[in-house]
Order: structure tokens, then sequence, then C-alpha cells
């Protein structure tokens, strides 16, 4: 599989230099060439296949032939090392719970499996690979866990102060060797630019390879395709109407979602669950994209003013307009909103969900008032004692603290502050 830059500016590439490389030489993001549906049968006998060989028949077209077969199950074996549950609330809600995984967020699948990407390319290389990261929460943890002693590979996680829970702070500031957390005086936008300006910087491409492992990396989004199949598994024997409420930050769980549509998975819809940065939202009433700048919120992963990955949406659908709004809807909802939510569906449910995924509740219900017989899952991104604060809080019940958790709370943290771009290439200048 070849990849191509969405800038349209640079020259086609194999799957291995897409992910050392991150971003086009043009800046842009990476797409697959092209995308095979899967054979109807393979949906047919979904039922007798396990969650790894869903896997590799999803994903391996777009690793081939850059990773060969043996090695991408060996990679699929130890990334899929948790469970992906479904659990139902009524007949027309449902969640599917993506926080099993050592840092408990979604995020953990996609870092965990660029990390044994990155790992495989770089087993005979003496040089070194610099990762740059910008997060908003949840991408920070789970990409230092995943990378945690990769051979030749160094992390730099930018965060910005103040704007990621306590607990999501500890998971990416304390755990040393090769990986360095920035704290960044500004909002996750500010973070995210600046690696986007390290990537067009010669002094320091010319010095060192930089990649990252946000979701413009197409090892750290692809995978996230397999969440869907998963719960189209669990649920298609009873339920005919799949939709899927996501909440949406950066809009890589949802394009990811349409990429399970485009091999041929039943999905009937999409929403993108939006908090008050609600770019998506709002471009789908007027058709004016007007990306702005991010707002802090309580459901914090999902504070992005200007989401990288609706460009690669956009591409799916040819940038047809109308075509787009026909497959994705989009509501956004404040964090009165979101707290009102968590106590109906703790009170409702006896279900403790996140912020988060409180919004794709939300999301669901929205939906669900002009489309009765749709049965919408929304994905729970996050275990709710990343946010202990807000939960604890509406639903006045003191919550356990998961192994995973209570591992890093005793931990110090180790962070470098900075404030602007130069601060970040004199880190990387000097690391």
């Amino acid at each position: 599989m070849n990849y191509y830059s969405l800038n349209h500016k640079a020259p086609n590439t194999s799957f291995k230099e897409a992910v050392i490389k991150g971003l086009a030489p043009d800046k842009g993001l990476y797409f697959p060439e092209s995308i095979t549906p899967l054979p109807a049968s393979f949906f047919e006998n979904i039922d007798n296949l396990s969650y790894n060989e869903i896997a590799f028949e999803a994903l391996q077209q777009f690793v081939s032939p850059d990773i060969p077969k043996a090695v991408l199950k060996t990679i699929i074996a130890e990334t899929l090392s948790f469970d992906f549950p479904i659990v139902k609330l009524n007949d027309n809600i449902s969640t599917l719970e993506l926080f099993h995984g050592p840092t408990m967020a979604f995020k953990d699948v996609g870092a965990r499996f660029m990390a044994r990407c990155l790992g495989y390319f770089n087993k005979d290389n003496t040089n070194e690979v610099t990762v740059l990261v910008a997060t908003s929460g949840d991408t920070g943890g789970a990409v230092a866990n995943g990378f945690l002693g990769v051979k030749g590979v160094n992390v730099v996680i930018l965060y910005p102060s103040g704007k990621v829970s306590d607990i999501q702070e500890k998971q990416l500031t304390t755990l040393g060797q090769n990986i360095k957390a920035l704290e960044v005086d500004g909002v996750f936008d500010d973070c995210q630019d600046m690696v986007k300006r390290a990537f067009l910087d010669d002094t320091l491409t010319n010095k060192m390879q930089l990649t990252s492992a946000n979701s413009i990396n197409v090892a750290r989004w692809l995978p996230q395709l397999l969440y869907f199949m998963f719960a189209y598994k669990q649920l298609h024997n009873t339920q005919k109407e799949l939709v899927f409420s996501v909440p949406s930050g950066n809009f890589g769980n949802v394009c990811a979602g349409m990429m399970a549509q485009q091999l041929g998975l039943p999905i009937k819809h999409f929403i993108a669950a939006n908090n008050q940065n609600n770019v998506v939202t709002n471009y789908l009433k007027t058709e004016d994209y007007n990306p702005k700048p991010s707002v802090q919120t309580i459901s914090n992963a999902m504070d992005v003013g200007n989401p990288s990955n609706f460009i690669r949406i956009q591409e799916i659908y040819k940038n047809n307009f109308s075509d787009l709004k026909e497959n994705l809807s989009s509501f956004s909802f404040t964090d009165e909103q979101t707290k009102v939510a968590l106590k109906e569906i703790y009170d409702n449910y006896n279900y403790v969900a996140d912020p988060h995924g409180a919004v794709g509740y939300l999301g669901c219900k929205a939906y669900l008032k002009d489309n009765k017989k749709a049965h919408c899952v929304f994905l729970e991104t996050a275990h709710p004692t990343k946010f202990l604060d807000v939960v604890e809080d509406v639903i006045k019940q003191k919550q356990a603290l998961p192994p995973q958790i209570e591992a890093v709370m005793d931990k110090t943290k180790v962070a470098t502050k900075i404030s602007n771009y130069d601060g970040l290439k004199l880190f990387l200048l000097n690391a």
C-alpha cells in the first residue's frame, strides 16, 4: 500500500515511510492510495473470528508489504491484550468501553500499534527517531506507555499547563527513560501548532528524524477502525441499524470508523458529539468551516479548535458536502449539559461514565429523537476515575482507583516548562 499527501505536493510513499515521517514533506496528512472492501463473507462469518483475526484481515492491506504477515500478527497480539466490552444501557443505547488498556484510554490501541510498527522498522537502524506528541489529555499517557523503552525512539510530549487532569498529567510525566514531558503555557492548539512547526523547521529536521504519534500519523489513526468492527461483532445479531456516537476532538476516531465503513462494515450513521469546541457542528449547519481557538471544558480531550483529521474525512467523501452530511450528524453540548448527563446515566442505569462518554451519550439522545429505530453506541473513551473531581462531584459517590491509575499516583512529576516554540526548539537541540 502506498500513501499520498492530502496537500498533493509530495511524492507518494510506503507505509513505512509514512509512519517514520508522520507528515508528508509538503506537510500534508498521509492517506492510503486505495481502500479494498473486505469480502461479504468476512462480515457474515465475523462471529467465528477472534479480535486478532478481525484486526489482521482489516489492517493487512494498509501495512503490506512493509510489515510481513507474521510480524503483523505479533504486533496485533501485543496491541490487543485487553477487552472491548459493550454495555447495554437500554433498548436503544449501548456503550463501547475502550478504556481497558494500560492507561485506561482508547488511545492505547493506536499508541501500542504505532510503537510496535516503529520498533520493527527501527530494529536494525542505528539512527534515533524523535516522536513529537501534542496532547489534550489521554494521548500523552497512551503514547508514553506504548513507547516506553522502545529501542532507538525518544518521545517528547507537549501538554497544556493546567488543562489536563491530575491523573492524565501523572501518566505522561512520571515514566522517565526515553519519555520527556514539556508543560506548555497555553492551550492544546498551541501544543499542536508547535509540533507542526517543528516539522517545518530545517534546523531541526536536518539534525534529527522527527515523527508524530498524534492521530495525524497513519499508524496511530488506522487501528482505531477496529473498535467499530469489535462493536459490530457483539451487536449485529440483535441490532440491525447501528449508529455510533463518537466524542470528537481531533476527529481521528470518527474518521477511522468511516474507514471501517469503507471496508464494508454495515454502519448506518455516525454522530460527532462535540463539547463547546464545535467547529464541525457549525460546519454541518452552515457549510462554513471556520477553525477557532479552543475553549477549556470538563471533557478536555475534545478541546480542539482546529481538528487535524477532518481533512481526511473530507477526502473520504471527495469533498462532497451533501454526501458527508448524509453519513454524519453533529451536536454540541455545554459542560452543564454534560454534568446532567453524567448524573442521568448514573441514576437511571447505575453506570458511571466519564465526561467524554457523557457527551457521546447526549449525541445518542439527540439523534434518537428523530431516528427511533436505530441502536446507538456511544464510545466510552476513558475510565471515569481519570476525571475524579468532575465525576465524584456530580454523582456524589466515591470511586475506587483501578490498579493502572493507582500505580502512578505516588510517582513524581518531571516536566520542563516552556512558553513558546523557541522553548521547544531549544529543548530538542539540547536533548
